[in-house]
């Protein structure tokens, strides 16, 4: 009864929090709302019993990824005069709610429509399972993603030093 209670409590936590990362105006508040929206996921996580999954939610997700977010806004230095004049935002987010409604409805019967079998949530998550798993299964994605990320950064190092030596 109470990881139901929880559950609604932080389903509509993050639904809530990332409608207004969208709609907020300043990019500070829309960062804040993003770091809001990525905690109430580590507690569903939580919830689930996934703890490997929660704590790279919490680490990596709310800790590192929204901390360069925010310091990248701060250095941007954002004024409210360059920021994009939106009339019709609220509108607009009406709009494609509606627009979006119809499928949402079709999705979730669908699901409702599913036979799912129970969970065996013994060692879901668990940083065990997702370490052999990563590192049998899933090796050389694991490594072709490592080496795409180490070619973007060259390529950020190198267009950066290109942008300086221009000035």
């Amino acid at each position: 009864m109470l990881s139901t209670i929880l559950f609604g409590i932080l389903g509509l936590t993050s639904l809530i929090s990332a409608s207004a990362m969208i709609y907020f105006k300043q990019p500070i508040n829309s960062a804040l709302s993003f770091i809001i929206t990525l905690l109430s996921i580590a507690g569903l996580f939580a919830l689930l019993g996934g703890s490997f999954l929660f704590l790279v939610q919490i680490i990596i997700y709310a800790g590192a990824v929204v901390t360069l977010i925010l310091f990248i806004i701060m250095f941007l230095n954002i004024k409210e005069e360059h920021l994009p004049h939106e009339p019709y935002k609220a509108r607009w987010i009406l709009f494609m709610s509606l627009l979006i409604s119809p499928f949402t409805a079709i999705l979730i019967s669908a699901v409702n429509s599913m036979k799912f079998s129970p969970l065996h949530l013994e060692n879901f998550g668990s940083i065990k399972d997702v370490g052999m798993a990563l590192f049998t299964q899933w090796v050389l994605p694991f490594e072709m993603v490592s080496i795409l990320l180490l070619i973007a950064l060259i390529g950020v190092v190198v267009l950066a030093k290109r942008e300086k030596s221009h000035d």
